[in-house]
């Protein structure tokens, strides 16, 4: 999804132009955690992204959350989104940087870090949004 925002609405990784047989993430291991992503966006990207969620501008922290909702709001078969997202940490939690040999992978998430109100609100999208898996 951080390539959506470019301000053209055919863009294919809009939510709306989906198709059902879709995955959508917010980010990979190769991406910047979408706090940090946000952080970097020239101004005009940042407002489309706000525009697209029908809602006044934000701040970086909310950048994440906004992203996670459109995904598990989507009509794309599974959604996904990185615990970095999902807890809006930044720049210190960045798994990979393609082409750099040094330094990658070497984030881990303490047990001190992982934050019960962030998991009450994935189940609580994840119900609303109707996202159970088979059996649920």
């Amino acid at each position: 999804m951080q390539f959506a925002f470019d301000g053209h609405s055919d863009n294919p990784y809009l939510p709306h132009n989906f198709v059902p047989n879709t995955v959508v993430y917010t980010g990979t291991h190769d991406n910047a955690p979408t706090r940090e992503w946000y952080e970097e966006l020239p101004d005009y990207q940042r407002q489309n992204l706000w525009n697209y969620l029908n809602r006044a501008p934000g701040g970086s922290a909310e950048a994440a959350p906004g992203l996670i909702h459109l995904a598990w709001s989507s009509k794309a078969a599974l959604a996904i989104a990185p615990l970095q997202d999902l807890l809006s940490f930044g720049a210190e939690s960045r798994m990979n940087v393609p082409g750099r040999a040094d330094g990658n992978w070497r984030w881990r998430c303490p047990e001190d870090m992982l934050s019960l109100p962030a998991f009450e609100w994935l189940r609580e999208l994840t119900e609303t949004s109707r996202r159970l898996g088979p059996g649920a």
